[in-house]
């Protein structure tokens, strides 16, 4: 095995402690996996769901919408709970929540008992994925990180990129019950590894509890997220009082916030973690590389369906390739990072990415299937070589007492990063479809939908190209740190 079954915590946890490296990894890997599939798994059922529970799609949105909003509001306050509860009652709390939510969904009569279902799920993630990164930081020697993030970046990689594929062949002779169901015992194994192998890692400092962080906090990620999920919504988009309230108000609290954490002794996210610069330009990277994944899996799905008129099941298959070579790259580039360092990674990285993005932004009607196969292969090649080294390298310059805050930052700044890139890309792809069809004799035409949204998508691959340019700029800097 590339990471041995004990290892002391002489550079991070507690002093003088062995932990089980193997079976702590395998409850969070199991317990994470299940829980980002689970989050993209049903996004293909919503044309299901509207049927299902006779309402419409800006309604069955919410599924999504509360989703993200649940992890923008708790996960800024994970590195507080990481402080005041262990990592055995923070996981465990985690894993119930899951179950509850998933057991919920599966029995769900209705739209609002299933919305309150995927608020459970939420809860779980939110929790998970912070002390997942954390616990990582504390059991595994600085020069062997690599290897277990490029594992934990299976997880969020594959996960998400198999959920509709796999939800899709659910579909074909199950009810959409049966996503969640088939879940539930991967979440229970989870749960039960969690229970017998879960070791306390971290020294619980319990910081004094700062009710204004906490409102502040929950007001500005919350409003925030809430704001740019909107903005893909309705026909007023981005000029919708509701959107410009929510990011008026978001901005102002997290200005708030960021104020009153730099002037507090023990602030609720320690912001002087940004005085690191590669933790700086590593969360960077991770929020670009983020804007990257999440508009490139609502375009490219999109494109496939209305460009290409392929079933969901169909345009989900189409897209399994690169999830896979994804998941499968990223404990090898975590082991080559390991040996060389983020600068042969993740510069490459995001030239191979620039250049597929460009190609995308260049497709027609006409392309073929193996086209974008290929091309999505290589995207996802590129954002395995960026997002993981990135982020390692990143924190392994924090020191130890920075991990909770250095793990809720980027956590938080991921769920920021989806809010944003999803509404930017669907309001840019909604404007360029609009200028197409102002272009033709008959806007109203059915026969003009598939030029059209692939218009829209064109434009909105510009607007991910001039991303990943920036980002190849400001990548340029990036070198290995040295952790003592």
């Amino acid at each position: 095995m590339y990471l041995s079954t004990s290892t002391h915590a002489s550079a991070s946890g507690i002093p003088g402690k062995k932990y089980k490296v193997i079976p702590i990894l395998a409850a969070f890997l199991i317990s994470g996996f299940i829980g980002l599939f689970s989050e993209t798994a049903l996004n293909i059922a919503l044309n299901t769901l509207i049927d299902v529970f006779h309402t419409n799609a800006t309604t069955i949105q919410w599924l999504t919408t509360g989703y993200l909003l649940t992890l923008g509001i708790l996960v800024p306050v994970s590195g507080l709970l990481q402080q005041w509860f262990t990592t055995r009652q923070l996981f465990i709390t985690s894993l119930v929540f899951s179950i509850i939510g998933t057991v919920i969904a599966a029995m769900a009569p209705s739209f609002e008992v299933l919305m309150v279902a995927r608020i459970f799920q939420a809860i779980g993630t939110a929790l998970l994925l912070p002390l997942m990164f954390n616990t990582i930081l504390l059991i595994i020697p600085p020069e062997k990180r690599g290897g277990a993030m490029g594992m934990v970046g299976l997880v969020i990689m594959f996960a998400p990129a198999v959920g509709p594929t796999f939800s899709g062949l659910i579909l074909e002779d199950l009810t959409w019950h049966w996503i969640f169901w088939i879940c539930l015992p991967f979440l229970i194994l989870g749960l039960v590894a969690g229970i017998f192998y879960m070791e306390n890692v971290s020294q619980l400092t319990k910081p004094k509890i700062d009710v204004l962080s906490i409102l502040l906090s929950t007001i500005g990620f919350g409003s925030t997220v809430f704001g740019f999920s909107s903005a893909g919504e309705g026909p007023e988009g981005w000029g919708s009082p509701k959107v410009i309230g929510l990011l008026i108000i978001g901005v102002i609290g997290l200005i708030l916030f960021c104020l009153r954490q730099l002037k507090m002794e023990q602030p609720m996210i320690n912001l002087r973690t940004f005085r690191y610069p590669m933790f700086t330009l590593g969360a960077v990277l991770v929020f670009v590389c983020f804007m990257l994944i999440m508009s490139s899996m609502l375009l490219l799905p999109m494109y496939l369906q209305a460009g290409l008129m392929l079933s969901a099941f169909m345009a989900g298959l189409t897209l399994l390739p690169g999830g896979i070579i994804n998941g499968l790259l990223s404990p090898i580039i975590g082991k080559f990072f390991d040996r060389y360092g983020p600068k042969w990674l993740v510069i490459p990285g995001l030239l191979i990415t620039t250049i597929v993005v460009w190609f995308l932004s260049n497709v027609t009607t006409t392309t073929t299937m193996t086209v974008i196969v290929v091309l999505h292969i290589f995207l996802m090649i590129g954002i395995a070589m960026i997002m993981m080294p990135a982020q390692t390298n990143g924190l392994n310059q924090l020191p130890k007492h920075y991990y909770p805050s250095g793990t809720a930052i980027v956590n938080t700044l991921q769920q920021v990063a989806g809010a944003i890139g999803t509404a930017v890309s669907v309001s840019i792809m909604s404007a360029g479809q609009q200028d197409y069809l102002a272009t033709t004799k008959d806007p109203t035409n059915p026969s003009h939908i598939p030029a059209s949204i692939t218009a829209g998508i064109q434009k909105g691959f510009v607007f991910v190209l001039v991303i990943a340019i920036l980002a190849l700029f400001y990548a340029l800097f990036i070198k290995r740190v040295k952790v003592n």
